[in-house]
């Protein structure tokens, strides 16, 4: 629909006057721009805060320029941040002054804990509901994807660069000692104390790239959610950690350790499986190449994590800046376009119809996408709490403490980390 004029200078004229007699609550001026403008017949400038490097940074740069192409009146000013880390640190550094923010920028939930809680965030589901500009009949984002971007039960996010957890393993390795992929975590064991005990202790069974993931997704398995009400001394949670453990001090288990990742323990021959995000098999690809074959399985625990980034918006954004940064997210969001991004970047598809399309299972230039869909039968994310980010990377370094001292009472060493979970928790 088109607007009023009349109606637009009377609005913005109360709104001054609002804001003259209040502020934010750091004593900057707030606009009220909750008003959704439905059409943007002067050029816009949206800024998006990323850390889209090499071949995802390409793919990132085509479809901005794509997008521009067909919305004339929208430009969008990519900004490159180098890291998650520096943008991280750059967001938290800039919230204190709104109006040095972006207009969206990539991030995880965990990190706008707090600038959700001080309403600096907009809630996207009237956009996405709105008669005019909303979603209507595109396809709608898998909802597990949709409900890691949600913070105190709000859409603030839209699904970005999302990713899961996947088994990659070593063809001609398994086939040599006779083991199939496992299907379940019993199998896994077996499969690496069989790969241990054949190869004279010179190749480990299998690896976990991310040790929190390892423990949350373990913990989730058995019914139990990493929160503040955690307990790391419950039964589930020693079965979880004693399961790793028990095949470190054995040899037929290990972790990355100071290579990083497990992915060059792999491809060095040193471990016949690792799992691992889908987002690094263009290192695998390239770092086994010439050497052996390599394929992908579903992770062998029912229920997987999702992961990776959002994207979410300020609201210190004009309201025109904010329909502009919706229409770009939910072009990012078509079909066509998720599909070129997961060919080009190794991301998962956020839409069902992409994840079982044939144009992306009979990829030839990757092995994950034939098997995406067993893998991300059930997801869940990580839940959006105070110091839930903070909480969750410690639980890395405790996971890490605890598996470079197997030689040491695994329960003593359970019960010296529960205070310093705590803490963190309660900082």
């Amino acid at each position: 629909m088109k607007i009023n004029k009349l109606a637009t200078k009377l609005f913005l004229a109360t709104t001054a006057l609002v804001l003259g007699a209040c502020g934010g609550s750091n004593g900057e001026e707030t606009a009220n721009n909750d008003e959704i403008v439905t059409e943007l017949p002067e050029e816009t400038t949206v800024t998006f805060w990323h850390a889209m490097n090499n071949a995802q940074e390409e793919a990132l740069i085509k479809l901005t320029d794509d997008f521009m192409a067909e919305n004339e009146n929208i430009k969008i000013e990519l900004q490159n941040q180098s890291s998650y880390g520096d943008m991280q640190a750059k967001i938290n550094s800039t919230l204190p002054s709104p109006k040095d923010l972006p207009t969206i920028t990539q991030a995880y939930p965990g990190w706008l804990w707090n600038a959700a809680q001080d309403e600096m965030l907009v809630d996207l589901q009237p956009y996405m509901d709105d008669a005019t500009i909303g979603w209507g009949d595109q396809e709608e984002i898998i909802p597990s994807l949709l409900e890691g971007a949600t913070i105190n039960d709000t859409l603030y996010g839209i699904p970005f660069n999302k990713s899961t957890e996947m088994l990659f393993y070593n063809v001609d390795m398994l086939e040599e000692y006779g083991v199939d992929v496992p299907t379940n975590f019993d199998e896994l064991k077996e499969a690496s104390q069989t790969i241990y005990d054949k190869s004279n202790g010179s190749v480990v069974g299998v690896g976990f790239d991310s040790l929190n993931n390892y423990y949350a997704i373990g913990m989730k398995n058995k019914g139990v959610s990493f929160n503040k009400d955690i307990a790391l001394d419950s039964e589930e949670s020693k079965e979880v950690i004693n399961y790793y453990a028990d095949g470190v001090r054995d040899g037929y288990f290990r972790i990355a350790g100071s290579d990083g990742y497990m992915s060059g323990p792999f491809a060095n021959e040193q471990v016949a499986m690792f799992i691992g995000s889908i987002a690094g098999e263009g290192y695998v690809k390239a770092d086994t190449e010439g050497k052996f074959d390599y394929d992908v399985a579903a992770r062998p625990e029912a229920i997987n994590l999702q992961q990776g980034t959002d994207i979410y918006m300020f609201n210190s954004a004009t309201a025109e800046e904010r329909t502009a940064a919706f229409t770009y997210m939910k072009f990012l969001a078509e079909a066509e376009n998720q599909l070129y991004w997961a060919n080009m970047t190794g991301y998962m598809p956020i839409l069902e119809s992409v994840v079982n399309s044939d144009e992306y299972k009979n990829s030839t230039e990757t092995k994950v996408p034939a098997h995406l869909s067993e893998a991300t039968k059930e997801l869940f994310a990580i839940p959006v709490e105070e110091n839930a980010d903070p909480a969750y990377n410690e639980m890395r370094a405790i996971m890490e403490n605890i598996l470079v001292n197997t030689d040491k009472d695994i329960d003593e060493l359970i019960q010296n980390s529960i205070p310093q979970l705590e803490d963190v928790w309660n900082q």
